[in-house]
């Protein structure tokens, strides 16, 4: 692995001008390796950090990935990664033309790390530096300890989606010497959330009447919100005056909870331990934007490696070569995803409605298909309306805001399924729906969602620790739950209770005739779902030995 020679460098710099140009904000400074395919191989476990710990799962998808490598080599033709300065790897043959192209991609990544508010806790941080800090402890604290090191990473790593990433990225956003114990966000945070436990809708209706209060009144609007409060909860001003100047415990972030209040890890013997997690954790927040903006990151990457590309000068000569690689990377796929081709095509689309004006109040209660189709306000703010959505929302709101049924109509997209020919023994695909609806929610089941477990605080204490999974329609992978309470009970000290939800019985749909000859009834034709009851369950991890039992 090794810096690009000085020609690259200079296109990469030219390709940086004409961005800034273009609109796009980033850090003068970048580093720019060549690597080989091999290398790869060894910097993709790692998440191409090439100073991140040493973790045995890295060196098994080494092996695999090297197996892998001997059978089908592959070629890829970036990664970037998201630290100060930005780092980015290219393959060690590509032409200049192709270069330019995908200079283009890695600066419109750079764009969105450094702009999206999503990653605002990692704009101060050489996180390559930190993980290479990071990698020497770890190797310091296996030289003590020996496998114990291995033991506490690997109980950790079995956490490392269970960080409060919101309430860290709250923190950030919150204005500089604002006071924590601010009424509005103790009425919303707190008390309807822990002690009203209100409904999902009910929390929404109390937001909607918050704003409401506030245009029409911006100078008394909250005042006049906090006096109804206080008539419907007369109650909320001593709790909130209760509350105020103490800091308060979450229960959103197992990592933190047992680097806290663990008195096994707090004893003299054991506090490296600590340590450990706090890396583990440290490592997973800044992450966890990445996971949650693959889609708007890779579109508007795409976007931009598009744009720039066609307007550039290079590309003479090189048309029909950069269609070929184009259309290999950003090529819509009939069935599955590609976040590449989804995030570019929905930038587009946007851009060209809020061009015509197609997100005001005027269009959206239009309600004759020819008028919206011919609606067109030539407004001239769609790159600026891309900006602030590349600015302010992650893969989440991005999908669920925008793909919309002219979307779907205009890229002809659709949600497949598949039968199978009980005659000929195959699967046959069949398109399910074409509703923006229902490639919506195909869309939204892809994303990164790990499961809301959260710690019981009035329960939990020295002698068990009480966690809570908060069920969303999905229950826990049953094979993660011994080996992962094991490790908490472990770092806890004492016996560990989970509380989740699973199935009780299922009750299956009454059968329907097959739509053809030697088919199943599963088809177009059988799209109930089958009724499924579901369960408290409570599971106890003590002295290694888990048990289960009802509610």
């Amino acid at each position: 692995m090794q810096l690009i020679d000085q020609h690259t460098k200079a296109i990469m710099e030219g390709c940086k001008v004409r961005a800034r140009d273009a609109g796009l904000t980033f850090d003068d400074e970048s580093l720019e390796y060549v690597v080989t395919n091999r290398d790869m191989l060894e910097l993709s476990p790692k998440v191409m950090i090439p100073t991140m710990y040493d973790y045995w799962v890295h060196d098994v998808e080494v092996l695999q990935g090297k197996g892998k490598y001997e059978l089908y080599p592959n070629n890829p033709f970036e990664t970037v990664i998201n630290t100060r300065p930005a780092i980015s790897f290219y393959n060690d043959n590509n032409p200049d033309w192709l270069n330019v192209m995908i200079f283009y991609h890695v600066i419109g990544h750079i764009d969105f790390f450094q702009n999206n508010l999503y990653f605002k806790h990692t704009w101060d941080d050489d996180f390559a530096g930190q993980a290479l800090a990071d990698k020497r402890t770890i190797s310091r604290l296996r030289s003590e300890k020996g496998r114990w090191v291995d033991y506490v990473l690997e109980f950790a790593r079995s956490l490392d989606n269970q960080v409060d990433y919101h309430g860290v990225l709250a923190d950030e956003h919150r204005p500089a010497g604002a006071a924590v114990g601010n009424r509005v966000d103790f009425y919303f945070d707190v008390f309807l959330q822990e002690n009203k436990k209100v409904p999902v809708n009910v929390y929404v209706q109390e937001i909607e009447r918050y704003n409401t209060s506030l245009r029409d009144d911006p100078q008394g609007g909250e005042d006049a919100f906090f006096a109804e409060v206080i008539n419907k909860h007369p109650e909320f001003a001593a709790t909130f005056e209760k509350s105020a100047g103490v800091k308060r415990e979450r229960g959103r972030d197992i990592l933190q909870y047992l680097i806290d209040h663990s008195e096994f890890m707090d004893r003299d013997e054991n506090k490296w331990m600590k340590t450990i997690l706090q890396i583990v954790r440290k490592t997973s927040l800044y992450f966890q934007p990445q996971i949650r903006t693959k889609i708007m990151n890779e579109g508007w990457a795409s976007y931009w490696h598009e744009t720039l590309f066609m307007r550039d000068d290079r590309i003479a000569g090189h048309e029909v070569d950069f269609a070929r690689v184009n259309s290999a990377v950003t090529a819509m796929p009939r069935v599955g995803l590609n976040p590449y081709a989804l995030g570019m095509r929905l930038f587009y689309f946007i851009e060209e409605a809020a061009d015509k004006g197609r997100y005001s109040q005027q269009f959206l209660a239009m309600l004759d298909r020819d008028q919206r189709r011919k609606f067109d306000n030539k407004t001239g703010n769609g790159q600026d309306f891309i900006f602030a959505v590349r600015e302010n929302l992650n893969d989440f709101l991005f999908v669920n805001n925008f793909i919309e049924q002219d979307f779907v109509d205009q890229n002809k997209l659709f949600v497949a399924d598949k039968m199978l020919d009980e005659q000929r023994m195959v699967w046959q695909w069949y398109v399910k729906s074409r509703s923006a609806e229902a490639y919506k929610a195909m869309v939204k089941e892809q994303l990164y969602h790990p499961p809301h477990i959260t710690i019981d605080l009035d329960k939990s204490g020295t002698d068990a620790l009480n966690l809570v999974h908060h069920f969303e329609g999905q229950p826990l992978v049953k094979e993660f739950i011994h080996n992962t309470l094991l490790g908490i009970e472990f770092l806890w000290g004492s016996k560990v209770l989970l509380e989740t939800t699973e199935v009780k019985s299922i009750k299956q749909p009454d059968a329907q005739q097959p739509t053809l000859p030697g088919m199943t009834t599963a088809g177009p034709d059988q799209d109930a779902a089958p009724e499924i009851e579901w369960q408290r369950i409570r599971y106890t991890m003590k002295d290694r030995k888990l048990s289960k039992g009802l509610v």
